[in-house]
């Protein structure tokens, strides 16, 4: 039977990963183009960073709810074998996807993270007449990218636990006596 706290704690932590990712995605830094006080350079002013920490605070929840799943379902290939079956087939197959779709998001938040942190330092010339300045910002959709994931990974890892749990507390193979019963014969 599958753990009702386990599962209630790893949704927890899921939709405070889901909610900071989103909190990233609206709050991206911006940039505009400044002068100097000569008016010879133009050079680029970012605004708060904080989508930064709130995608690295994501990315924690995230994997941390991937480690007590993975920790409570003995990473499934620990253990004893689970009961043969349709329930061992589903928890095989949304064992994979769950990981694939963590993996996804965690690449998301982490890049959308590093790069909202990254802020250029290049400096116009407005005497010379260099090229336009750039001033590089994240890709809108990055964090929600990380966000949709977050999402079907949870959904896809409550499935699983289920399935692992139906398996697990099923009738073993061989799950009797290891020797042969010769009781009867003497």
């Amino acid at each position: 039977m599958a753990s009702k706290l386990l599962m209630v704690t790893i949704f927890v932590l899921d939709l405070i990963a889901f909610g900071l990712a989103i909190a990233a995605e609206r709050r991206r830094s911006s940039a505009t183009i400044k002068d100097d006080k000569e008016g010879n350079f133009n050079y680029c002013v970012y605004d708060s960073d904080i989508a930064t920490g709130f995608g690295a605070g994501a990315f924690l929840f995230l994997l941390l709810s991937q480690i007590i799943l993975m920790v409570a379902s003995r990473c499934f290939c620990c253990g004893k074998a689970l009961s043969p079956g349709g329930s061992r087939a589903c928890a095989v197959i949304l064992f994979i996807i769950c990981w694939l779709s963590f993996f996804i998001a965690e690449v998301c938040l982490l890049a959308g993270s590093v790069r909202n942190a990254y802020h250029t330092k290049y400096r116009s010339s407005i005497l010379r007449g260099d090229e336009p300045l750039s001033c590089e910002t994240l890709r809108k959709g990055v964090f929600a990218a990380g966000a949709a994931f977050i999402f079907f990974t949870s959904i896809i890892s409550q499935f699983y636990y289920v399935s692992y749990a139906k398996a697990r507390g099923g009738p073993m193979p061989y799950g009797g006596e290891a020797g042969v019963g010769m009781a009867a014969y003497k």
